[in-house]
């Protein structure tokens, strides 16, 4: 969870979850749709079906995995998950190397480089992750790092009256630490969504998007008007949002639609397209946007 996600935004999300997972035996035999109902709204869902796939293999395993190696067998499993896990859990040597360990690294070593990505950045700077491991205590000192790199060693503004390796610090010395370290950013590309508000007799239409989808797997979200196969308006919407994923800025914008310019040929032809009841709302997952815009929605319809 807190791989993409601010631990203060998470653990509400953490919390619920290990009261109904509390270990891999409860998460193995749950069905797939509780298990996404439990992550929504904290997105890439792709890490929710794999813990799951996870689950079911690991309760089978014998012996368990002990090792970073071992652990990166598993679903979902990469370098950075497999060295924090074996690392804290089960003390075995093993660095971990994300972002905030690269920017305290870059900074120590006044590495002015210019990486292509952060991948790029996290392989150049794994070497020297691992000679400064502190393999008799390999579990503390990735935490030590992951905190500096989260609140001392910050990307702008960074805490250096107050480090405790500032002293050794060559960034803080030589150079500036603030823009280190060069790491090339993706170019933003925008896109527009046109989206559709539809109610009948306190139902919902929405669109359900297919099980073995990329993105978004099995959850519903307001129909555009391309699933629609409708022009979109040009009649002032009665919502406009603007969201980021990854490097794309998404401007969403919401008009409303009476049933009588949804033809039925189409809906009989979409079975992804569904009348909701809207007391049944809270049971499906909506990927986390579009459950708070159902709802902004339905309290103005209230109003």
């Amino acid at each position: 969870m807190a791989q993409q996600t601010q631990i203060k935004t998470m653990l509400p999300y953490f919390e619920r979850w290990m009261r109904r997972f509390p270990d891999f035996e409860a998460l193995a035999k749950a069905p797939s749709e509780d298990v996404l109902k439990h992550w929504e709204g904290l997105g890439y869902y792709s890490r929710a079906r794999n813990l799951h796939k996870l689950a079911k293999v690991y309760i089978s395993m014998e012996p368990k995995p002990t090792t970073a190696t071992e652990w990166q067998a598993l679903p979902g499993i990469g370098p950075y998950t497999s060295a924090a896990i074996s690392s804290i859990a089960q003390d075995f040597p093993a660095a971990v190397v994300d972002g905030n360990v690269v920017r305290i690294l870059a900074r120590l070593s006044n590495d002015t480089r210019e990486f292509k990505n952060n991948g790029d950045a996290v392989k150049q700077f794994t070497p020297l992750a691992d000679e400064l491991l502190n393999k008799d205590h390999p579990g503390e000192h990735n935490q030590a790092m992951m905190e500096l790199g989260a609140l001392i060693c910050t990307k702008q503004n960074p805490s250096c009256s107050i480090c405790p390796v500032a002293p050794d610090c060559l960034g803080l010395e030589q150079g500036e630490p603030d823009i280190i370290p060069k790491i090339q950013r993706k170019a933003t590309i925008k896109a527009a969504i046109s989206r559709a508000w539809v109610i009948q007799e306190n139902n919902i239409l929405l669109y359900q998007h297919a099980t073995d989808a990329k993105q978004l797997a099995g959850q519903f979200e307001l129909p555009s008007f391309e699933q629609l196969k409708l022009a979109a308006p040009k009649a002032k919407p009665l919502l406009t949002k603007t969201r980021g994923i990854t490097n794309r800025r998404i401007t969403e914008s919401i008009h409303t639609l009476n049933t009588k310019q949804v033809p039925n040929s189409q809906l009989e032809s979409t079975p992804e397209l569904q009348w909701i009841p809207i007391q049944q709302i809270g049971r499906i997952t909506l990927s986390g946007p579009h459950r708070k815009w159902v709802q902004e929605l339905l309290k103005q319809s209230l109003r």
